[in-house]
This record gives C-alpha cells, structure tokens and sequence, in this order.
C-alpha cells in the first residue's frame, strides 16, 4: 500500500489539493458505523472520478462513494475503508429536453435542485423519498429507496434510461441512452439501482421526466384491522381507479406522526386527526380535472365504505405537503423518534402482506416493542421497531422478532432486510436477509465490475 504522504500527492494531482482533506473533523461526518477514513477525495467531474477510482484500484485503497451522506447508515459497515469519494462537485444538469422529457444529471446533484430546474416546465422526477430536502440523486438511485409514487409511476428501474459509471479498475462504463426509445446493448446500469455502490460510482443519470400532477387530493380511511385495510386496497386493485398513491398505515403511525420528530423532519402544517390513532389507515393520492376528482372521491368513498371503513376524509390540496410528507419521511422520522430504532424492508405479493404484517404486529407486541409500518400498495412494507433504549436487552428483543418476521416473509415467499439498525446490532441481526439463491451470481458479478474489491467493500448482500 502507498504510504500515506504519497497517495494524498497523487490525489492532489487528479482533483487539486484544495479537494483531499485529512482532517479529523472533515472526516468525522463521513464516518460509518464508527469506521472513519483516513482521506476524503473530492473529484469535479467524471473523468477525475475515474482517476481515483483506478489510483485506489491500484494501491489497493478502498473507498465509499457518497454526496449527501444521507444513506450511509444503510446495510452493514465496510471492512475497509481508507477514502470517503465524495461527489457532492458532480453537481450539474448535463442535459435537459422539456420536449423529450428526458434529463441527464450528474450523481452528485440534489433532488431539491432537480425538481427546481424541472418546475418551470411542470415536469418531475417521481422520486419522492426519504431526507427530500438534502438527498443527491447519486445516492438516491444506489442505496434503492423507494417512494410512495411508486404505485402510479413505479420505481426507479422503470424511468432510468440509462447511466454513465466508473467500475472498480477505473474504467469508464456506459450503459442505456439518453432518450427513451434507446434500445441498443444490455440495461447494465439497473445492476447498479439498490447495489449500495458495491460495482460502480454512479457518475451521471440519464431520465424520462414525467408531466407534474396538478389539482392534487388526497382520501383516507381508517379500520379496526388490518384486514379489513387490505380489504379496500384489493378493492381499488381490483378496481379501474388508479391513484397516484396507495398507502396502509399501522395503528401506530398515527402517534409517531405526531411526534416532535415528525415536526422537525416535515414542519408543513399536520392536523393530527388526520390520521386516526390505534386505527389502520389507507391512504391514496389522486389528481386531474374537477370531475375527474369528485368521481374518484365518490368512488372511493363507496369502496371504503363496503370494506368497513370509519372516519372518511378528503384532503384538499393545501393539507396534502404535512401529511404526505410525513409518509415520505417515515423512515428518518422513526430513526429520529428511538434510539435503537431497527427499519426492515420486506416485499412480497401485495395478496400476501396483510398476513406478514400480521406477523410483525405479532413478533413485536409480544416483546413490548412499539411498532410502527407503512405498506405500499404494490407490495414493499417499511416495518419500523422502536424500543425505548439501546440496551443488551433490547438487542435480544430485536434480534428474535426481526427473526421472526424475516420467517414470515421467507414463508410467503418474499424478500426482506433490515436496511437501518444501530450499528452495535448488526453483527446481530440478518442485516441483508436470509441466505440468497442468487449469491454465487452476485459474487461473479462483483468480481466482473469491481476485481480489487475496493468499491464499498463489506456494505452490500453477504459482504461483497
């Protein structure tokens, strides 16, 4: 390994001294899971990014890749980690055409500056996830965060048209195209959505934007139980409506929504009536003209009524940004709301979550740990523990209901991890799920793009 002196040179002259930094109180925010690096490399473009990646391939020095640093709590801390890349510099708008509604970005750039550039056009991304107001594009896509818009609009693998990346030897890799009827070559760069940065450096995004929805409402309806909840999301599935949002929400939620935390996360205006408390909620968010707005009211009521609904509401537009943006926020708020907070995320057919959030109620009330969950429409449940302190007893408590409820996932042939717990615990707890099938495939995969193992080492599905 290149002695220290001699690689902080070397980075100096590919990105310019004034962007290495060694010093201690730099490098603490960078730090994850209590591991700090010893440098932090701030490159202003793609090339110098692939300058760095191919030095540290070559003297063996491994590295994180981040922005805003809001992800970097996720999965499991790295075995090595000698320099943060920090790509917060790659922060242009490479090209945009309103008339295409295509975008290219740089991964750098924050979705707040996104949606800005986007607005005078009444375009935007779909990309409504946690910490909004300070998380980069780069980090969004690689950590797979997922948003409430997903129901209507999907995810991102399905508006990415393609990437520009650096791989784990310094190579420039490009995958996809700038427009959306690019069908040349393999979708390469959806190996890189939700990777955790573990086989590129995501340098530049290329988009399909979408026109912005105007005249926004939003209805919600409380239940006794969750079946009964379940009952009128498949009533709406079954249904021709198709809502731009489709949320249940567990009893608990109510009460964390009206938490200091949740103030301080989203400080829009939130009446707390809105979300009845000890209630199961769904949610669901819809736009258009003034008679497309009443039928769906209308619809909707009908729908909730039959499956056994109280406590119907319409939000008018001006109520929306606190409620919905504390459905957006749900996972930083329940991190802020405990201190040993643990956040699984589990899919499975949207026919078989009401039976594994049953599962979750159950592993956690029977510890006496506050629980609180949010279940999208189409399948992906966020599941939050909250116990009251970060103690032995406490890791063991968390330790057999996340057991718990991962069996009950793996039963109805789902998927599941624990993205967020105290870094104590994850030697723990099955931070990335049970043992994958498809492991072999994706230990070849990382060897294919990242053979010196430097990128993220550690961070990603069983250490790789």
């Amino acid at each position: 390994m290149t002695k220290p002196a001699a690689s902080l040179s070397r980075l100096s002259s590919i990105v310019g001294a004034a962007h290495v930094s060694e010093d201690s109180a730099a490098l603490a925010p960078y730090s994850i899971d209590g591991i700090t690096p010893s440098s932090i490399v701030r490159p202003a473009n793609i090339e110098e990014t692939a300058e760095v990646v191919k030095f540290s391939a070559a003297e063996k020095l491994s590295l994180v890749a981040s922005g805003a640093r809001t992800k970097l709590s996720m999965g499991m801390p790295p075995r090595r980690y000698d320099l943060a890349l920090d790509l917060s510099r790659l922060d242009r708008i490479v090209a945009y055409n309103p008339g295409d509604l295509t975008l290219s970005v740089e991964a750098g750039i924050p979705l707040a500056k996104i949606a800005a550039a986007l607005a005078p056009n009444a375009q935007f991304l779909p990309l409504a996830v946690p910490y909004q107001g300070a998380a980069t594009i780069g980090g969004t896509i690689a950590s797979g965060v997922d948003s409430p818009l997903r129901q209507f609009y999907g995810t991102a693998r399905d508006f990415v048209l393609g990437m520009e990346f650096v791989t784990g030897d310094g190579s420039l890799a490009k995958s996809g195209g700038r427009v959306v009827k690019n069908v040349t070559g393999y979708d390469l760069h959806k190996l890189m959505i939700g990777a955790m940065g573990s086989l590129g450096v995501i340098a530049q995004i290329h988009f399909r934007t979408f026109p912005a929805p105007r005249n926004l409402r939003a209805f919600v309806a409380s239940f006794d139980t969750i079946d009964n909840a379940w009952a009128m999301r498949q009533a709406i599935a079954d249904s021709p409506l198709r809502p731009l949002t489709l949320d249940i929400l567990s009893a608990g939620v109510a009460a964390l929504f009206a938490t200091g935390a949740a103030a301080n996360r989203v400080p829009n205006s939130y009446d707390p009536h809105t979300i009845p408390a000890g209630r199961w909620t769904v949610t669901t968010g819809f736009a258009g003209q003034e008679k497309i707005l009443d039928r769906y009211a209308s619809d909707l009521q009908r729908v909730a009524e039959k499956s056994g609904a109280s406590n119907l509401s319409i939000l008018a537009e001006n109520q929306i940004p606190g409620a919905f943006g504390r459905k957006r926020e749900f996972v930083p708020i329940a991190l802020d709301a405990s201190p040993a907070a643990t956040i699984l995320k589990l899919s499975t057919l949207p026919t078989r979550m009401a039976g594994i959030l049953a599962a979750a109620e159950k592993a956690a009330a029977s510890r006496g740990i506050e629980w609180s969950a949010i279940a999208r429409g189409l399948g992906v449940c966020y599941v939050a523990l909250l116990p009251k302190a970060l103690t032995d007893e406490s890791a063991q408590q968390i330790s057999a209901a996340t057991d718990e409820i991962l069996a009950a996932t793996s039963a109805a042939e789902g998927n599941a991890s624990i993205p967020w717990a105290p870094s104590p615990w994850k030697s723990l707890l099955k931070v990335w799920g049970p043992d994958r099938p498809d492991f072999a495939q994706m230990k070849k995969l990382k060897s294919f793009f990242d053979p010196a193992g430097v990128l993220s080492p550690g961070r990603f599905v069983g250490g790789i």
